[in-house]
């Protein structure tokens, strides 16, 4: 006879921040191997990393249940798992409550909010821990109804044994069932010294003082399923399996629906968009549009319509109208620049007619990616938009997205120290070094590294130092705030994921951040700042004074000789996107000469296309090697010039 099926219904993360010492992939990658039937990621009011895992379990086959762990004001246990998009509607909603509740970071929620709360499409169980009366479980009871479990956690500590003893007498005189849980905390046992760690940087202590506070052992961990058969009865195991086959969500069923109050009552969404986009070619083109725009006119707004990218164009114009009408200088970046569309619609001034640019860059059918429009408004005026859509959205239904702050080389060597005791000056003379490698740090420079502080890696406090350091590498520290995506919702935006307070006054960011969004399909408007447009508008302002007319960006020539001569003696201080020392010493090199050459130009140089394996840049022409690839040959033409 096999091991007992199992699905494991209580999972902590790293997204649990300085708590779980796993990261979700991890943990799903793990369930997997072990040949759960199922795995829940259950983050304390958080779904942060439930996109991480959801992309796991689609490459891996397993199914992932998604829920979250709470502790109520007077100390109640509850994990909420997820039955279907009503429920994850209302654990949205949940958790947006109790983090709106309180500060940055931190959660609040009581008994009568819970109370108050519609949660029916979850199944909660309870976390008895080490209480042994179970005070709350009428309460519960009366709460939850049929949908409420005991779960019970072993982790081999002391007295464990009476404790399930009497959870089966709870369970037999009141009628809720029981099932297992793991509690877990890591994906293997190995990584409890890091477990220890988090806790001790969470508490503020060292290592060695860290003593109740920490955990008692390293069971917390996904264990064999042939294990767990001896540890719990075989009815217990059942009851999870059973569980998670109740739950019947994925994230895939998530549908984005931008704000519809954008196109008025006479208008489909794409007759208003093409009514726009005429509007502004009238503007553009007063003596006419001419024969090859308007050909690329319709076939953007055809590849729109067929996307169904309507409403996300619509909600951008909206945004750059206002920013128009309150003379606030903006710029489409990127590839939006490569659209006729949005010329028309005022959202970039680069006019497709003096270049050859690819929409299907922009978007494309064959990509199946949604379009990616960042514009960059006046850096000293830029809260006015971000406050304007508030105003027009409400903070129910608008939100930044997140950006995790993750721990680099030096904060986790710092960090790790710290716990581990290690004298300050060790620290700061180890943790600056510019050669430690942002992953798998125990390199063979480490020796070297360490030698110049008067370390070396054959003393085990020090190899310990190393490898928890490295162990904590890319470990989310907590949420902050993306510096302009905006996310935009057509009713709730609770309702597609929890927002919870930024920690400056008067913002709100949701839980997931801008790979999430992508990952899931979703998208977002990027609000961005940009103190080179404050500049412009100045230089504007004092262009139009002097000349008696009112200039605007559109109204600056092209393709001016006199700039690229500045460009090519390396005299852009200041000039966005080559103003880089890496930058400001190509130029002098390479020479653009025209707006083409300083695309490729900055190509070369910025991080996308080396990670991308356009080009490689440890081999040049100039030391006789040849490049790795290269997209086309207008970057080799540009390379010859050198």
């Amino acid at each position: 006879m096999g091991p007992p099926d199992y699905a494991e219904l209580h999972t902590i993360s790293n997204y649990s921040f300085l708590r779980g010492a796993s990261h979700p992939e991890e943990l799903v990658v793990r369930a997997h191997e072990l040949d759960y039937r199922a795995i829940a990621i259950t983050d304390e009011c958080s779904v942060a990393g439930v996109v991480k895992a959801h992309t796991a379990a689609k490459t891996l086959n397993i199914k992932l249940l998604i829920g979250s762990e709470f502790h109520l004001d007077d100390a109640l246990g509850l994990v909420f798992l997820v039955r279907s998009r009503k429920g994850y509607q209302q654990l949205c909603s949940l958790i947006t409550l109790a983090r709106r509740n309180a500060k940055k970071g931190s959660y609040q929620l009581n008994r009568e909010q819970l109370q108050q709360h519609e949660t029916s499409d979850c199944l909660l169980l309870y976390l008895s821990g080490s209480d042994q009366r179970y005070p709350d479980l009428a309460w519960l009871k009366e709460y939850a109804a049929d949908r409420l479990w005991l779960a019970a956690e072993r982790s081999l500590q002391w007295n464990e044994s009476n404790r399930l003893r009497q959870l089966k007498q709870i369970s037999v005189s009141s009628s809720v069932p029981i099932c297992a849980s793991g509690n877990v905390h890591m994906h293997r046992r190995e990584r409890r010294a890091l477990r220890d760690v988090l806790d001790a940087i969470r508490h503020g202590c060292l290592l060695s003082e860290l003593g109740y506070r920490g955990h008692k052992n390293a069971e917390l961990y996904l264990r064999s399923r042939r294990y767990l058969g001896v540890l719990y009865p075989a009815e217990w195991l059942q009851q999870s399996v059973e569980i998670a086959a109740l739950c019947d969500f994925s994230l895939d069923e998530l549908r984005y629906e931008y704000p519809a109050e954008l196109v008025p009552k006479e208008h489909t969404a794409i007759s208003w968009l093409t009514t726009l986009v005429k509007q502004g070619a009238v503007e553009r083109w007063p003596n006419g549009t001419p024969e090859h725009i308007q050909a690329l006119l319709t076939h953007e707004l055809a590849l729109i319509q067929e996307l169904g990218f309507e409403h996300y164009f619509l909600t951008v114009e909206d945004i750059v109208r206002f920013a128009r009408q309150q003379g606030i200088l903006h710029q489409g970046r990127g590839s939006a620049a490569n659209s006729a569309v949005c010329f028309c619609l005022h959202i970039t001034e680069v006019d497709p007619a003096r270049m050859s640019l690819l929409f299907e860059r922009f978007i494309s059918r064959e990509r199946q990616e949604p379009p990616d429009i960042d514009v960059d408004f006046e850096h000293e005026r830029r809260e006015e938009v971000i406050q304007y859509i508030y105003r027009k959205y409400g903070r129910n239904r608008a939100a930044l997205a997140a950006t995790v702050i993750t721990f680099r080389s030096k904060s986790a060597f710092r960090e790790v120290g710290k716990v581990l005791g290690i004298p300050p000056d060790r620290i700061d003379a180890v943790s600056i070094h510019s050669r430690w490698r942002e992953k798998h740090i125990l390199s063979s420079d480490a020796d070297e590294i360490l030698k110049q502080s008067g370390l070396s890696t054959s003393q085990f406090a020090v190899r310990q130092w190393l490898n928890l350091a490295d162990q904590l590498i890319g470990f989310p520290r907590h949420l902050s705030q993306h510096v302009g995506g905006f996310v935009i919702a057509r009713d709730t935006l609770s309702a597609l994921v929890p927002v919870e307070n930024a920690a400056m006054p008067a913002r709100t960011v949701i839980q997931w951040e801008k790979d999430d969004l992508e990952a899931l399909g979703l998208l977002k408007i990027d609000v961005l700042a940009l103190g080179m447009l404050s500049a412009l508008r100045r230089g504007l302002a004092y262009l139009s004074d002097i000349t008696g007319k009112p200039w605007q960006l559109s109204d600056i020539p092209a393709e001016d000789p006199a700039v690229y001569q500045m460009i090519q003696r390396g005299d852009t201080v200041g000039v966005f996107q080559i103003e880089s020392r890496a930058q400001m010493s190509m130029l002098p090199r390479l020479k653009p000469a025209n707006f083409y050459d300083l695309v490729i130009q900055i190509a070369i140089v910025r991080p996308g296309p080396i990670q991308g394996d356009m080009v490689h840049p440890y081999l040049s022409r100039r030391n006789g090697l040849e490049p790795v690839s290269y997209a086309n040959d207008k970057i080799k033409a540009v390379l010859e010039r050198t």
